[in-house]
């Protein structure tokens, strides 16, 4: 059975109107396509914030629901969430490199956001026989540039970027205040960056973007990942510990941690040095 994208379609007297278009077929656990079909039929009767509940549900039962990820971006966008949404289609791009429309969707938010370069990184990811490429060359156009030229420079930046890497043997520069680093099982560096409040993503050939930018994340220190590709953060000026999902969901894990600083997993134990208290916290996950 062929699943259904919503395409948030803006008309001229009435709002937008609920499109649908083929994409391929998937099949995620029941549990989840229930919260995804709630949340179409709540997106119906324009219940945007429970539509999104439902499609955010669906997402945490099913990491890797790209139709729901798609839908909460869309919904997002329509209600221009600009940064929200640039975030959600970002997970989609992590997991579907060729999902061509939300890389586009990507760039445009990104220029919508007053980061032109940004935009023109996601440009060139968009290949000729894409069907939204028309529509990247007219967003191109309004970069005063055009694909070709985007291609052609993001080329030579990325040779350059290898090339200083190489040179440095694998050194990342430009990172303000870096902190706690880790990896997960597909090569991917994260560094925390302690006076930004965020934590950025370094893939193997060197790409560097904004993993996650959250209020809950407050004096990053250190950062430890476990099996399940979870993150979990030492929050020195919030004084807690908070975990991240693969998902980019952040959520506090434990409160009242006295300055928290180093952190460590052995098994389903994480400790803690609490450096406010002189001490080291057990906890079992």
């Amino acid at each position: 059975m062929k699943k259904l994208l919503i395409t948030l379609c803006l008309l001229a007297n009435t709002g937008f109107a609920l499109c649908v278009e083929p994409v391929q077929p998937y099949e995620p656990p029941t549990e989840a396509k229930l919260h995804y079909n709630q949340g179409v039929d709540l997106y119906k009767i324009g219940q945007y914030d429970r539509a999104m509940a439902s499609f955010r549900q669906a997402i945490n039962i099913d990491p890797n629901y790209i139709d729901a990820y798609y839908n909460l971006g869309s919904i997002l966008e329509y209600l221009k969430q600009d940064e929200a949404a640039l975030a959600v289609f970002k997970q989609i791009i992590v997991r579907k490199p060729d999902d061509y429309e939300s890389v586009y969707k990507a760039a445009n938010l990104s220029n919508k956001l007053g980061v032109p370069d940004k935009a023109k990184t996601y440009l060139s990811l968009i290949p000729p026989e894409s069907a939204v490429y028309a529509k990247a060359q007219q967003l191109a156009g309004s970069l005063n540039t055009d694909m070709q030229t985007i291609k052609a420079e993001e080329t030579k930046a990325a040779q350059a970027d290898k090339s200083k890497i190489e040179q440095t043997n694998g050194m990342y520069n430009n990172i303000a205040s870096p902190t706690g680093i880790t990896t997960d099982t597909d090569g991917n560096l994260y560094v925390a960056c302690f006076a930004d409040n965020m934590i950025y993503k370094i893939t193997p050939d060197g790409k560097r973007i904004v993993f996650i930018k959250d209020a809950k994340i407050n004096g990053p220190i250190d950062m430890v990942s476990d099996a399940s590709g979870n993150i979990y953060v030492s929050n020195y000026n919030n004084n807690n510990v908070v975990k991240i999902t693969p998902t980019g969901a952040v959520s506090v894990l434990i409160s009242n941690v006295n300055k928290p600083y180093g952190i460590h997993i052995n098994g389903d134990l994480l400790f803690v040095s609490s450096q406010g208290a002189n001490s080291v916290l057990r906890y079992k996950l």
